[in-house]
């Protein structure tokens, strides 16, 4: 269970200097929508924060989806966890600074 705790510690910390708010797509172009976090009622283009979102977007990349819905599944199933929730860890471990 180490290698859980470990990839959710990181993902917090990650998480804490990350551009903060709910990110949700926008712009006038819907083939180039522009990401912006809204936060406070006030709002931020992510990617005017690289510094800040380029591990986030990275770390939580589409690799991510399958051990999280596996992991979901499992839940939502009743099915044992621990192989799944492992095998996120381990994927997040990888990615994650």
């Amino acid at each position: 269970m180490s290698d859980l705790r470990e990839a959710a510690d990181r993902l917090d910390r990650l998480a804490a200097r990350t551009t903060p708010g709910d990110w949700q797509a926008g712009g006038l172009l819907a083939t180039r929508p522009e990401v912006v976090a809204h936060r406070n009622g006030a709002t931020e283009h992510v990617a005017e924060a690289r510094q800040r979102t380029g591990e986030w977007i990275t770390a939580l990349s589409p690799a991510v989806a399958p051990p999280l819905a596996a992991l979901l599944r499992a839940l939502a199933d009743g099915a044992p966890t621990d192989d799944a929730a492992a095998e996120l860890a381990a994927v997040l471990l990888a990615r994650l600074p």
